[in-house]
């Protein structure tokens, strides 16, 4: 089987499964080829070594596994990052969040901050990257994402900025701090999501609670009794209004509320009153 005949059996394979099949044909063969996706253009009539295992890696795409579970790793602002089952794959909406608290880091001159649910460490090792003198603890409170970022924070050297601690939000975290940060789940209960997400990624890092917005709840009220300046999240679409309504208990300084690039409601940063 060529390169060729290969991405034209996997795109009609990929056609249920992918808004965009026959790219991700290209990616799932370039990932088996150890490749750049412009090889297989150059080489389409080469034949491929282990067809059997590139058709392997396209039977689990097609059954709707995201590629980074497949390939093992997902890229992230300007780094990839080894993503496996049990963490959840870092989304490029996520990358407006870091740009809203690298903005505080700068203008406040910020050295001290936590991270609720590091999933990947994609939030921190991009803090850690951009700051060299900021110190972070990312929590989390199971245990195959902790593994994980450990792998992460290691592979970029980041071990002295970033401790990873096991704790339910900030629970074990006593030490001072300017500013959280987190991408919780947020998604409510009865939502109905895509097979790729909700058959695949992590159940516990998807969803917050009922109305999906509990956590969220719990991080404002934490953060707000510990005396911390800065609270940064993520949140849903359809939260801004209870977000809004419930922070109007709480002595803030200001609220502002970001959308991603699709036009959507995404997240908020509190500055609190102290």
């Amino acid at each position: 089987m060529t390169i060729s005949q290969a991405l034209k059996w996997a795109q009609k394979e990929l056609m249920e499964a992918c808004d965009r099949p026959l790219f991700e044909a290209e990616l799932l063969l370039a990932h088996h080829l150890q490749k750049e996706r412009l090889y297989l253009h150059i080489h389409s009539d080469e034949t491929i070594e282990d067809a059997e295992g590139y058709k392997r890696l396209v039977e689990r795409r097609a059954k709707h596994e995201p590629y980074e579970y497949i390939a093992g790793s997902a890229s992230f602002y300007d780094i990839e990052l080894e993503v496996e089952p049990g963490v959840l794959i870092p989304r490029p909406e996520t990358e407006i969040l870091i740009d809203k608290v690298a903005q505080i880091i700068e203008e406040e001159g910020i050295t001290r901050i936590a991270e609720i649910g590091v999933g990947s460490g994609a939030i921190s090792i991009v803090l850690a990257r951009k700051f060299p003198q900021l110190r972070i603890i990312a929590t989390d409170i199971c245990d195959t994402p902790l593994q994980v970022a450990g792998r992460n924070i290691q592979k970029f050297g980041l071990k002295d900025q970033i401790e990873l601690r096991k704790s339910n939000l900030i629970d074990e975290v006593p030490e001072a701090l300017e500013l959280v940060v987190s991408n919780p789940p947020y998604i409510a209960e009865d939502c109905i999501l895509e097979s790729n997400v909700v058959d695949y990624e992590p159940q516990e890092a998807l969803f917050g609670g009922k109305a999906g917005d509990e956590l969220l709840r719990q991080i404002i009220t934490d953060v707000s009794r510990r005396g911390i300046r800065y609270l940064a999240c993520e949140m849903g679409y359809d939260q801004k209004a209870p977000i809004e309504a419930f922070v109007k208990d709480f002595e803030i300084e200001c609220i502002e509320f970001y959308q991603d690039l699709a036009g959507f409601d995404r997240g908020f940063v509190i500055k609190f009153k102290g």
